[in-house]
């Protein structure tokens, strides 16, 4: 493979930070991705994402956005959302017990994904969850 040339392919999508945007999120993911086997994990992954950057960050006030990146390759699938910040702290992925109310979403996502990562970008924070491909590296595990 030449040195400049990538096999992966990447999409991007900004959304005004309204409730009503994380269906849209979701409806972009799931047209990227139509005939994967990940896709309806990845609409479901996207989807709290999206929901968490409205609710938890300054991405749901009035003139808030969230923005989403999607990057395909023959290994992984990885799934990105920046918010816009105005938390005093990060994302991060909890163990709740089952009769938590609140709390799951990114435990949920780190179940279903095989990496998650969080990390400070641009007075927000960006989430990333990976999923591997049945062509994944030796060593990784199958979706």
């Amino acid at each position: 493979m030449h040195e400049y040339t990538s096999n992966a392919r990447v999409w991007g999508l900004s959304c005004p930070g309204f409730p009503e945007e994380v269906s849209r999120a979701r409806r972009w993911t799931r047209d990227i991705l139509r005939g994967s086997p990940l896709a309806e994990d990845a609409e479901l992954i996207i989807s709290e994402l999206s929901a968490n950057a409205i609710l938890h960050t300054a991405s749901g006030q009035a003139s808030g956005s969230f923005h989403l990146a999607l990057a395909v390759s023959p290994q992984v699938i990885a799934l990105s959302v920046t918010d816009d910040g105005g938390t005093g702290t990060a994302p991060k992925v909890e163990h709740q017990d089952q009769d938590a109310e609140h709390g799951r979403g990114l435990g949920m996502v780190s179940a279903i994904a095989h990496r998650v990562v969080v990390r400070d970008s641009h007075g927000g924070h960006t989430v990333i969850a990976e999923l591997l491909t049945e062509a994944g590296p030796a060593g990784g595990h199958p979706c």
